[in-house]
């Protein structure tokens, strides 16, 4: 049954009739009992006949020249010839192969084929840029990047106007697409040697989002203007100035374009696993090389509606990192990346990160965990924590690792250097594997004369806090963890790590509160037992949850608990909680960022809210 369809007559004139075209530039490769089609948006592989390729061959010049409803029309209702046409097609259509428009020939004109290949429905994209106009305002009269974005927008087939705003900075222009809707407009600029266009917005979000990114831009660094370059008219325009602002122009009227018809933004067609879907991306050119990327991005102010969309939690691990280079993007990121660099990787992994000295002294931050991944999530989160504030914050890739974390800390202030508390047996831990690699490589292998102790924080709850010292009088190492063997094994690892950093003493690895996140989605073989990471990671992700409710009645915290907690054991007598400071602005900004990025941000022992 052909699927074409004719609109009921009105004043007695028939409604165009609707066709089925194949999109432009869609490729097809014949297989020996099968068809490869690939286009910019979608691709299908069918196989299982070596009369696909014929039947194929049949169908072909129909779908290209609007004659498909024609050809199926004509063919017999119900026949094995109309069934496989009736499959190929259906499948071509799943796959956003096919674009629908109305009868005889296919305007052919560069928008129209433009609206063809990427619009899902581009009678109605060509009928929304129809009726807009582009105006593009800049700070001084023939600028050559308002004058390369007007032409991109005039041959993108909108009108174009131009207006002067002597209040703009030089090398930044605005465009902007009026219509039946809101205008909407795209910032571009150039500054210190590199070029950036912004997600589409309004004009205030525009504004902000400029001017914080030439904030970022113009600092001295690998966008940085080599000597002697410039075009006038264009401060800091690299080397090649032409074909770079052309470049950016292009970009910047593309995304432009897109939003006036309604199309998807440019920055999400390249299935970049870098950006983050549901934060917008800004473009990030350079002239030499010539290049441009996206890179999430999101500004200071978040005016626009659709600005305002936090991510949900990261559900694993991979997620929570991707989140940690989009903020730590050495560009346009909110905190500085942690990285192996040139830190030593054996016995344990090492990530790092810079801070200002006021911040850290010394400047470095340096921290170890059983892998570089779980060190630098465990890095940025405490280098997130101190560039909040050292009294109380803690951060963490979702609720339930942020809770963890805050909940060990409470409870090592709370149980202090555990002297008094009941010493459990070394044979109840001694035999945990990750407790003899451990601590067989601070003792053998790294050659630190040690002690590790384990005790039991109260009678009643699975929670013990496990200690490693040395010679000097503060302790090398220390965790609190649901068994005698996991806070042994855990202690130990932070010696390690410790003695491995060198330096300041970097942030303590926070344990088991990482492992359910690491574990989630995680393929463990049958033989990975508790002396791999990954099965030690699985073994001591399964024992959070109760262990989180046990540490929140022992503590006697604030925090919002997992789930109800029942009255096992006597909660001890709380501390009373000192009135909170206020956060200072640039705390309270990095925190709304981080929790865009789908990050928890506690205030222990009372919630940031």
């Amino acid at each position: 049954m052909s699927t074409a369809t004719t609109t009921a007559p009105a004043y007695g004139l028939a409604a165009p009739r609707t066709v089925r075209r194949l999109r432009p530039g869609v490729a097809v490769t014949p297989l020996r009992q099968g068809l490869h089609l690939r286009g910019r948006r979608g691709s299908v592989t069918l196989e299982g006949s070596a009369a696909l390729p014929a039947l194929w061959r049949l169908l072909e010049e129909p779908l290209r020249d609007g004659g498909l409803e024609d050809l199926l029309d004509g063919t017999e209702p119900g026949s094995p010839l109309r069934a496989a046409l009736d499959t190929l097609v259906g499948q071509l259509d799943a796959h956003d192969l096919l674009v629908a428009g109305p009868a005889g020939p296919a305007d052919s004109g560069p928008v129209a084929q433009w609206l063809a290949v990427t619009a899902q429905r581009p009678a109605d994209a060509a009928a929304a840029l129809a009726t807009a106009r582009a105006e593009v305002v800049a700070g001084a009269p023939g600028s050559p990047l308002a004058d390369a974005a007007g032409r991109a927008l005039a041959r993108g087939g909108l009108p174009v106007s131009y207006t002067v705003d002597p209040a703009l900075p030089p090398g930044r222009v605005l465009l902007y697409a009026h219509g039946a809707g809101p205008a909407r407009g795209v910032a571009a600029g150039l500054c210190g040697g590199s070029g950036y266009a912004t997600a589409p917005g309004s004009a205030a979000q525009l504004r902000s989002d400029a001017a914080a990114l030439e904030a970022r831009l113009g600092s001295a660094g690998p966008g940085a203007a080599p000597d002697g370059a410039g075009e006038p008219g264009e401060p800091g325009a690299p080397e090649g100035a032409t074909a770079f602002v052309a470049l950016l122009a292009g970009a910047a009227a593309h995304r432009l374009l897109c939003a006036a018809a309604g199309l998807p933004d440019p920055a999400g067609e390249g299935e970049d696993e870098r950006l983050l879907p549901g934060l917008p991306a800004v473009l990030l050119a350079d002239g030499r090389p010539l290049r441009a990327d996206y890179r999430t991005w999101l500004g200071p102010a978040r005016l626009d509606p659709d600005r305002l969309t936090d991510l949900a939690p990261a559900a694993t691990l991979g997620e929570a990192l991707r989140r940690v280079a989009a903020l730590g993007d050495a560009r346009c990121g909110a905190l500085p990346e942690p990285h192996p660099a040139d830190l030593r990787q054996l016995p344990v992994p090492l990530a790092g990160c810079e801070l200002p000295e006021a911040v850290r002294p010394g400047g470095s931050l340096v921290g170890g965990a059983p892998r570089l991944d779980l060190a630098r999530l465990e890095v940025f989160c405490r280098a997130a924590e101190l560039l909040l504030g050292e009294d109380g914050f803690t951060v963490g890739a979702n609720p339930d690792h942020a809770r963890g974390r805050a909940l060990r800390r409470a409870a090592a202030r709370r149980f202090g250097p555990a002297d008094g508390l009941p010493r459990v047996a070394e044979a109840r831990w001694a035999g945990h594997p990750q407790v003899r690699h451990w601590w067989t490589t601070l003792t053998d292998r790294l050659g630190v004369p040690a002690r590790l102790e384990v005790f039991r924080a109260a009678p009643g709850e699975e929670v013990y806090r496990a200690v490693v010292r040395g010679t000097a009088p503060e302790p090398l190492g220390d965790a609190v963890e649901a068994t005698p063997g996991d806070a042994a094994a855990y202690a130990a690892l932070a010696a390690v790590a410790a003695v491995s950093a060198g330096g300041p003493a970097g942030p303590r690895p926070s344990g088991g509160a990482v492992a359910p996140l690491a574990a989630a989605g995680a393929r463990t073989a049958a033989w990975e037992d508790r002396g791999w990471t990954g099965g030690w990671l699985a073994d001591t992700a399964g024992r959070e949850g109760p262990f989180q409710d046990a540490l929140h009645r022992l503590t006697g915290t604030a925090l919002p608990a997992r789930a109800p907690v029942p009255d096992r054991a006597p909660v001890p007598d709380r501390a009373p909680v000192p009135d909170r400071a206020p956060v200072p602005d640039r705390a309270r900004q990095l925190g709304v960022t981080l929790r865009a990025f789908g990050f928890t941000v506690l205030r222990t022992p009372e919630e940031v809210r």
